[in-house]
């Protein structure tokens, strides 16, 4: 399937999920306020980094090897043996232990002990949502892009439904209990979806674990776990800060300034997730993958920096349709932000190769090195100009990024193409 038709039927799904998120957004907005915008990026993150412990972060390897082996379907059986055993036994492992410790857990993320109750709901629905990202990852190394399809629309429908009941009636307690259990409804429509296959069988996903096939895992675990704890960490602390220094309500703009990056790149960053890793990790000629890569730029990068041209024109638009008048002030990190998120989709076009031919050591350490980066440009542009610097710290830290991928990525790809 082409990069193009890809996007394309991908970008159904996207526009749903853009859509619902954008609603999202809006409920949010009037229901918990800038505030409760800051307590909600936390708890995802929170919900991020488990999530990606209990899998024990397999989830990227099984889409490789899926796509890499996608004629040998003993080989595949394999990986998912694996991996579905291991995503069993840590999720329910893992959501014991977060039962046990939730109030510390909740006054760790959210500063309220009183909120563990969300966390208990959330180790109850673990497994379901392990699972489900599980059968995901299979869908999209099968390349089954319309079931994949499906099974996104469904989750966002369900995160949609959820998340306004239990906001509008309980308010933060609310959407915090929604996001923490929705996944777990989708669970339900993705086994569906995977049973009427033809390949699949349940017997697939439980069985022996292949040391073979443990070890080619365990390279992405150390990956994702590295991203997982990186990424939510340097938000937490950024939010912190700008809690400390410029008000709770400055931390609640930038995460509600982030989502919205977030609803808008999906069509891009899905696309890559779709279409690029598992084309990559079946690709072996260097040629062929500056040919992708190439493709990439061509047709990714641009759409990225116009999407984000026309969210910067229509900036005031958008904060009084999808926020409210108390997310005005978010307005003045548009125009870096905007900036940022075109540098970071390009940097990404080169950083997906690290993923798919699982490059570990220079994923792991860039992850850190960008995760603290990241911060520390925070830290010095907030001091300098206020709010603003957030956007503008998000900039420079991606175009570093880019230099850094094009020098390690990049030029040994175009290298060896010659």
């Amino acid at each position: 399937m082409t990069l193009i038709k890809t996007s394309l039927l991908n970008g159904i799904a996207v526009v749903i999920k853009m859509l619902t998120l954008l609603g999202l957004n809006k409920i949010l907005a009037i229901y918990v306020g800038p505030t409760g915008y800051a307590a909600i990026g936390n708890f995802q993150n929170a919900v991020q980094m488990i999530t990606t412990f209990a899998s024990g972060a397999i989830n990227t390897g099984v889409v490789k090897y899926t796509a890499e082996y996608y004629n040998e379907e003993e080989k595949q059986r394999q990986v998912w043996r694996t991996a579905g055993t291991i995503a069993i036994v840590g999720s329910v492992i893992t959501g014991i232990g977060v039962s046990l410790f939730s109030k510390q857990i909740a006054y760790l993320f959210l500063k309220d002990e009183s909120y563990n109750t969300v966390f208990i709901w959330f180790s109850i629905t673990l497994v379901f949502f392990i699972l489900n990202t599980l059968l995901l990852a299979i869908l999209n190394g099968k390349k089954e892009i319309h079931r994949y399809i499906i099974a996104n629309i469904v989750g966002s429908v369900f995160s949609l439904a959820v998340t306004s009941v239990l906001a509008i009636q309980f308010g933060l307690h609310g959407a915090l209990t929604a996001l923490a259990i929705h996944p777990s409804f989708s669970f339900v429509v993705t086994l569906y979806l995977c049973y009427k296959a033809d390949w699949f069988k349940f017997s697939y996903l439980f069985g022996d674990i292949n040391k073979k096939v443990l070890l080619n895992l365990s390279k992405f675990t150390a990956m994702a776990l590295t991203s997982a704890a990186c990424v939510p960490i340097s938000h937490i602390l950024i939010r912190n800060h700008l809690g400390d220094t410029l008000g709770w309500e400055a931390a609640g703009y930038w995460e509600a300034m982030w989502r919205l990056s977030a609803a808008y790149l999906m069509l891009v960053t899905t696309t890559l997730s779709v279409y690029y890793l598992p084309k990559l990790s079946e690709l072996q000629k260097p040629a062929d993958i500056k040919k992708e890569i190439i493709q990439g730029y061509k047709v990714i990068l641009p759409a990225a920096a116009a999407c984000g041209l026309v969210i910067y024109l229509l900036r005031d638009f958008i904060i009084s349709v999808l926020f409210t008048e108390d997310f005005i002030p978010m307005r003045e990190l548009f125009a870096w932000q905007m900036v940022g998120d075109t540098l970071k989709i390009g940097s990404w076009l080169l950083a997906y190769l690290m993923l798919s031919k699982a490059m570990m050591k220079l994923f792991i350490i860039t992850e850190i090195v960008f995760a603290i980066g990241f911060y520390g440009w925070t830290y010095l542009f907030t001091g300098m100009v206020g709010l603003e610097g957030m956007s503008i710290a998000h900039a420079v830290n991606y175009a570093i990024y880019w230099v850094v991928m094009s020098v390690f990525i990049g030029n040994t790809v175009l290298r060896e193409a010659k």
